[in-house]
C-alpha cells in the first residue's frame, strides 16, 4: 500500500504547528492544512467519489490547490490538474478525455473568468457528475458562478480521516502534456512515480525541514507538483506561495520570507535579472538566505546561467524532465563538477541513452535522441495504447523526442527538440544552438528561432528577437552579425523585432504560435 498523501500526512503528524503554506498574510500550519485536506477526503467518499475515479482540479496557486489535492488522494482518487488560461471549450475537452466524475474549479477573476468556463464546460459535460466551486473568499457560501462551494461541500466533516489504500502502482495524478504540439494527452503517474521523484528532488537540493521555498512554478504542472509541492512537504520546508509571478513580487518575498531555495524556468531567471539591472534592487538580504536555485521546464541559456550567478553569487542547478518522467530525469549534482550548458548526469535510478535513428548508442558527442528508463516513467497516456507504445518499448524505455549528446564525462547536453528542427536545404539546423549564440550580441535580451517554409530550401530559419531597452538594432545589422558568427547554412536570413514572445503558463515559448505554418 502507498498514497502520495502520505507527504502530507506524516509531516503533520510529526511538525504539526510547523508552517506549511505562506500567502499574503495568511500562514498555514502542517495540522490545519492536513486537516482541511481531510475534510475534502472525507466529502469525496460519502459523495460516492473513491478509488480510481478521476477529479478535476482547476486553480490558481493558492491553498485550495495542496487541500483539494491531497483530499482527492486521500480519497483513494485520482487529480487531474487543469492548466488556468484553459478556455472553456479545452476544459470541456479535458473533462471528457479524463473522464472526469468530479470537478473543482476556482471562481477566477475579472480578467481570468475561469468560474464561468468551468461552469460551463461542466454543464456540456454528462459524465461529470460533481461541480465544487472555489471561492475566491474561503468562507464564502456562494460565489459569483452557480455551484455548491468548498465551504459548504466541507461542511459537519471531521478533520480526522483514515486515507483510502491505494497500490503504488495505482494511478495518482493525471498530468495533461502542454499541448505545445498536437492535441493534449494525460501521463498517467503513479503513487510511486511520484513518491520517488519528490524524494529524489530533496536529495538533488540538499533540503530539509528548515528551509524556504519560494513557489512561483504553476502547481497544475508536474514541475511545480513535484520539486515544489510534494517535495517541500515532504521535508516539512515552508511553502511560500506566489500566485502570479513577477520579478519584483518575487524579490519581495524572498526578502520577506527568508527564502532559502528558488526553483525557476529560464524566463524567469531572464526576467529576474531584467529587474536587477534596471531597477538595481539591494540583493544583500536575498543572497544572504538564498542557496539554492534550480531551473528546469526548458533549456536554459549559458548567458543567462553566468548572469544570475554574477548577479545572486549562488549557481544554478540545471536539470531535464519532462511531464512524462514525474517530471525530473536528469540533473546537476551538488557534489560533482558543474558544467555550464549541461543538463548533468541521469538521477538516482534512472537510465538514460543517446539514440541514433536506426536504434543504436550514438557516440560521444554525437547528437541523438534521448531515451529514459526507470522508476520516473509514466504508466502510459491514458486511454490512447497506440500512443503509449509510440513513445515507450517494450523493455521501458521512453523516448522523449529530445535531441542530446553525451560527452566523455557523461555529462548530457539538450541540442533541440526534434520537432523543433529545421531542415534547411538538407542540413539540420538546431535552433536552441542558434539562440544560445543569439543571446551573446549586446542588443539581443531574448530571442526565439523557427522553420518557416521555403521554396528552394525546403525551410528557411528565422528568428524572432526581444531587444535590450534602448539598444538599437536592425535587422540588416543582426543578419550580418550573424553570418559572421554562425555557420553559412545556420544563421538566420528572417529577423522580426517584437515586445514579447507566447508563452505557456510554465514559461516554455510557443514556438508554434510564433508561426502559422510551423504545426
Amino acid at each position: 500500500m502507498l498514497n502520495l498523501a502520505v507527504l502530507l500526512e506524516d509531516t503533520a503528524s510529526s511538525r504539526p504547528d510547523h508552517a506549511a503554506l505562506v500567502t499574503g498574510k495568511e500562514r498555514w500550519s502542517y495540522a490545519e492544512l492536513n486537516a482541511a485536506a481531510n475534510r475534502v477526503a472525507a466529502a469525496l467518499v460519502t459523495r460516492g467519489i473513491g478509488n480510481g475515479d478521476r477529479v478535476a482540479l482547476h486553480t490558481p496557486n493558492l491553498p485550495y490547490f495542496p487541500i483539494v489535492y491531497y483530499g482527492i488522494l486521500k480519497a483513494g482518487a485520482v487529480v487531474v490538474p487543469l492548466n488556468t488560461l484553459l478556455t472553456e471549450r479545452e476544459v470541456a475537452y479535458h473533462l471528457r478525455d479524463a473522464q472526469a466524475k468530479a470537478y473543482f474549479c476556482f471562481e477566477g477573476t475579472a480578467d481570468l473568468p475561469m468560474g464561468e468556463r468551468g461552469r460551463a464546460a461542466f454543464e456540456a459535460t454528462p459524465g461529470c457528475e460533481l461541480f465544487v466551486l472555489l471561492t475566491e473568499d474561503p468562507e464564502a457560501e456562494k460565489g459569483r458562478v452557480a455551484g455548491e462551494s468548498l465551504a459548504e461541500f466541507t461542511r459537519g466533516y471531521s478533520a480526522d480521516f483514515d486515507s483510502r489504500p491505494t497500490a503504488e502502482t495505482d494511478t495518482a495524478v493525471v498530468i495533461y502534456t502542454s499541448g505545445t504540439t498536437g492535441q493534449p494527452k494525460g501521463a498517467e503517474l503513479s503513487h510511486s512515480n511520484l513518491l520517488h521523484n519528490a524524494l529524489l528532488c530533496n536529495r538533488l537540493s540538499g533540503a530539509g525541514p528548515d528551509d524556504v521555498h519560494l513557489v512561483t512554478l504553476p502547481l497544475f504542472h508536474s514541475y511545480g507538483q513535484s520539486v515544489q509541492m510534494n517535495a517541500g512537504f515532504a521535508e516539512g520546508m515552508t511553502m511560500v506561495m506566489l500566485p502570479r509571478f513577477t520579478p519584483s513580487d518575487a524579490l519581495t518575498l524572498m526578502e520577506r520570507e527568508g527564502v532559502t531555495i528558488f526553483v525557476g524556468v529560464p524566463t524567469m531567471y531572464w526576467a529576474l535579472l531584467n529587474h536587477v539591472d534596471s531597477e538595481r534592487p539591494d540583493l544583500t538580504k536575498v543572497s544572504a538566505t538564498l542557496r539554492t536555485a534550480v531551473s528546469g521546464g526548458a533549456s536554459l541559456p549559458v548567458e543567462i546561467l553566468t548572469a544570475f550567478e554574477e548577479r545572486f553569487g549562488i549557481p544554478i542547478l540545471e536539470g531535464f524532465g519532462m511531464s512524462e518522467t514525474s517530471p525530473v530525469a536528469a540533473s546537476n549534482l551538488r557534489d560533482r563538477p558543474q558544467k555550464p550548458g549541461s543538463i548533468g548526469l541521469p538521477v538516482w535510478g534512472v537510465q538514460i541513452r543517446v539514440v541514433r535513428e536506426d536504434g543504436t548508442e550514438a557516440a560521444v558527442d554525437e547528437p541523438g535522441e534521448m531515451w529514459v528508463r526507470g522508476h520516473n516513467v509514466m504508466k502510459g497516456y491514458l486511454g490512447r495504447p497506440e500512443a503509449t507504445a509510440e513513445v515507450i518499448d517494450a523493455q521501458g524505455w521512453l523516448r522523449t523526442g529530445d535531441i542530446a549528446t553525451r560527452d566523455a564525462d557523461g555529462y548530457l547536453y539538450i541540442v533541440d527538440r526534434k520537432k523543433d528542427m529545421i531542415i534547411r536545404g538538407g542540413y539540420n539546423v538546431y535552433p536552441r544552438e542558434l539562440e544560445e549564440v543569439l543571446l551573446t550580441h549586446p542588443a539581443v535580451s531574448l530571442c526565439a528561432v523557427v522553420g518557416v517554409p521555403h521554396a528552394r530550401n525546403g525551410e528557411e530559419v528565422k528568428v524572432f528577437v526581444i531587444r535590450k531597452p534602448d539598444v538599437p538594432l536592425t535587422e540588416d545589422e543582426l543578419i550580418a552579425w550573424c553570418r559572421q558568427n554562425m555557420a553559412a547554412h545556420k544563421y538566420p536570413r528572417i529577423v522580426e523585432f517584437v515586445d514579447t514572445l507566447p508563452m505557456t503558463a510554465t514559461g516554455k515559448i510557443l514556438k508554434r504560435e510564433l508561426t502559422s505554418e510551423k504545426q
